[in-house]
C-alpha cells in the first residue's frame, strides 16, 4: 500500500544522502591533474598549469629515501605550462626547492633534527585530505610527517595550498597554510633566518644571472634584524622575463620574534619564526604569494595587496 507520508520521508532522506555524498564528498577536480606518486598539478581558470605539488618519495638501493625526494614542495609554473619560476632539486643549494618550509635546528626529546637540509630526515607526504575546486579557485591539502633522525615523526603537519581564480591583476595568487602539531613530545623550532622558515626560492637561472632585487614595506628595513615585517617583494628574471613575487605573512602568525631573510642575489627569501610547542600543541601559519609579471609594483599597490590578505 502506498503511504504518502512514508514516501515523503524516504524522498527527504534520499535528498539528504545525495547532498552529503555529492559535491561535498566528491568535489569537482577538473582543475587538478594527479601523476600518482609524483606530483599534483593545479590548473588555473583558463586550464593552464599554475602550481605543482611535488610529493614523490623514492627509496634508493640502500632502502633510504633519496635526497631529491626527501621533502615536499611547490613549483610555480610559467605561462608556457612547462618552465617553472621556482627551483627544484639540484643547482645552487639543492635543498632549496620552490615554496617550502623547514627548520634546521628542531629540538625534540633532547635531540637536534635538521628538517631544512633533510640529509638524514624527511618531510614525507602521507595522504591527501582535500582536493576541491569551486568558483573561487582550487584547494589541495595533505598530511605530511616530519621524520627526525630516529626515523620517527617529530611533527605532524596538515598543509593546504589554495590557488585563486580571481587574482586581482596578478599572474597567480597562492595561499599557503601549515598546521604543525607536536604529536610525540614537546618541540622547539629554531635556527636562523638563513636556514629556517617559510621560503620562496626562484629558478636556478636566478642564481646564475644574479637578478634578485627586493622591495620592503618601509625604508629602513635592516636585513636579519627587523622583526615582524608584514611582507617582502622580490623581482627576478627567468628566460629574459622579469617577475615579481610578494611574500606575505598573515598578522595572525607568530611575529614577536619573526625575522626575514631577503637579500641573497640568488633569490631565496622568507620569514623565520621561532616556535615552541608543548606535547599535543599546534600552531597554524598562513602566508600568501602574489606573482606578477614585470617590474615590482609600487609600494602602495603592494600594501593594498597585503591589506586584502590580512583582512
Amino acid at each position: 500500500m502506498f503511504h504518502p507520508a512514508r514516501y515523503r520521508l524516504t524522498a527527504l532522506w534520499i535528498g539528504v544522502f545525495a547532498l552529503l555524498t555529492g559535491p561535498m564528498a566528491f568535489a569537482d577536480k577538473t582543475h587538478l591533474n594527479d601523476e600518482a606518486g609524483k606530483r599534483l598539478t593545479v590548473l588555473g581558470a583558463d586550464g593552464r598549469p599554475v602550481l605543482t605539488y611535488e610529493y614523490a618519495y623514492v627509496l634508493g638501493e640502500d632502502g633510504k629515501v633519496t635526497f631529491d625526494t626527501a621533502k615536499v614542495f611547490y613549483h610555480v609554473v610559467a605561462p608556457d605550462g612547462k618552465t617553472t619560476l621556482t627551483k627544484g632539486p639540484g643547482g645552487t643549494y639543492p635543498h632549496h626547492r620552490g615554496i617550502f618550509i623547514g627548520w634546521n635546528r628542531l629540538k625534540h626529546n633532547g635531540k637536534d633534527h635538521d628538517l631544512w637540509q633533510v640529509r638524514n630526515t624527511t618531510q614525507k607526504h602521507v595522504s591527501f585530505t582535500k582536493q576541491e575546486t569551486n568558483g573561487a579557485g582550487t584547494t589541495i591539502a595533505s598530511r605530511i610527517d616530519w621524520v627526525g633522525n630516529s626515523g620517527e615523526p617529530v611533527l605532524k603537519e596538515t598543509r593546504s595550498v589554495a590557488v585563486h581564480h580571481e587574482t586581482a591583476g596578478a599572474y597567480a595568487l597562492i595561499d599557503f597554510v601549515s598546521e604543525l602539531t607536536a604529536a610525540h613530545g614537546a618541540v622547539e623550532l629554531g635556527g636562523d633566518p638563513e636556514h629556517a622558515g617559510i621560503q620562496f626560492r626562484p629558478s636556478q637561472q636566478v642564481a646564475e644571472n644574479k637578478s634578485a632585487e627586493y622591495v620592503f614595506p618601509i625604508d629602513d628595513a635592516k636585513q636579519k634584524k627587523y622583526v615582524g615585517l608584514p611582507w617582502v617583494a622580490q623581482t627576478f628574471v627567468v628566460d629574459g622575463q622579469e617577475w615579481t613575487v610578494q611574500h606575505m605573512s598573515h598578522p595572525g602568525n607568530p611575529d614577536d620574534n619573526a625575522r626575514w631573510s631577503a637579500y641573497r642575489d640568488y633569490g631565496r627569501f622568507g620569514e623565520f619564526p621561532v616556535i615552541k610547542l608543548a606535547d599535543g600543541e599546534k600552531v597554524t601559519l598562513r602566508y600568501r604569494f602574489r606573482v606578477t609579471k614585470g617590474e615590482a609594483p609600487q609600494r602602495a599597490e603592494l600594501a593594498e595587496a597585503y591589506k586584502a590578505f590580512a583582512d
